[in-house]
């Protein structure tokens, strides 16, 4: 206590100010789900023309072509790879509320935290934390009521969502491994570019990807607007500032409250409550129970630069 009296006031008001500024992003980055459901595009062209909107205002900035040129050849390669990973995330992701709801995919984002324990120390080669262990079957009774509590028809949504995660973990991993080597706004540039392109020749290499390349409707495109700028480059900004004065805890939580915004909003805003049964909503609790705890004993240090445009 007496501790937190000898704070600067400013000090403490900038961390207030952080703090309200990173659940702000948190909320925005909420409605991503929620656009996936509004949005009528099947989730190639929707992800293409997020990823595209991004790339195009970001390589406008004159500091990512100062940033492009300080890389090599081998970490443009690099973090290009790891674009395409975040367009197979978002493509599953969205692919995962066109089969089952925004409730649903946001609750499988909630798994990140457990699964990136089990894969982080694979990729950025660290040793593993038996604890964590214990939290990856502590969410299986959550998991396991969030399934009962969904319809059989939303089940490969479920599926799709998982998978979406598991790709969410390698790529997070990969960009908190190689991220120091550049300025994250270039990194979030090339990584948005390489994963349009991506999509493009995806795109190209399958008639049903004919689609990609047709212009959306003007409530698409608005739609696709809000979702690239105030969903993507917005937060991105003002979260890569604010996590600079929070605790590793502060971020962890703040980021982790995610899906509980998106479940909120879908409720509020699409009335899926009336799509899934009550032992869904006890899943929830019960996954975000662990990931809460998990975040408060493993006390990860918290990096600012891990490109948090890439989630959702």
């Amino acid at each position: 206590m007496g501790e937190s009296l000898l704070i600067d006031p400013a000090a403490r008001a900038a961390r207030t100010r952080a703090w309200l500024q990173l659940h702000f992003c948190v909320v925005l980055w909420g409605f991503t789900a929620i656009f996936g459901r509004l949005i009528s595009l099947p989730a190639l062209p929707l992800v293409w023309w997020r990823m595209a909107l991004v790339g195009i205002a970001l390589i406008a900035v004159a500091k990512f072509w100062r940033g492009v040129r300080a890389l090599s050849l081998r970490q443009l390669a690099i973090y290009a790879g790891i674009g395409v990973l975040v367009a197979l995330h978002w493509l599953t992701f969205y692919e995962s509320i066109k089969l089952s709801n925004a409730s649903v995919g946001a609750t499988c984002m909630a798994l990140m935290s457990v699964l990136m324990a089990f894969i982080e120390p694979v990729v950025v080669r660290r040793k593993f934390d038996p604890r964590e262990l214990l939290f990856g079957l502590a969410v299986i009774p959550g998991v396991l009521l969030v399934i009962g509590g969904t319809p059989v028809a939303m089940r490969l949504g479920i599926a799709v969502g998982v998978l979406s995660v598991l790709i969410l973990c390698v790529f997070g991993a990969l960009n908190k491994r190689y991220i120091e080597n550049a300025e994250a706004l270039t990194v979030t540039g090339i990584e948005m570019g390489a994963g349009a392109l991506f999509l493009a020749c995806v795109g190209l290499l399958f008639p049903a990807g004919a689609v990609l390349f047709t212009m959306p409707s003007v409530r698409d495109g608005l739609l696709l607007l809000a979702l690239a700028m105030g969903c993507t480059l917005l937060p991105f900004t003002l979260g890569l500032v604010a996590m600079r004065h929070l605790s590793a805890f502060s971020t962890a939580l703040a980021l982790n409250l995610e899906p509980v915004y998106a479940i909120v909003l879908a409720i509020l805003l699409l009335d899926e409550q009336r799509e899934l049964a009550w032992p869904f909503y006890v899943g929830v609790a019960i996954i975000l129970g662990v990931v809460i705890l998990h975040a408060r004993m493993m006390q990860a240090p918290a990096s600012p630069d891990t490109a948090p445009a890439a989630r959702g």
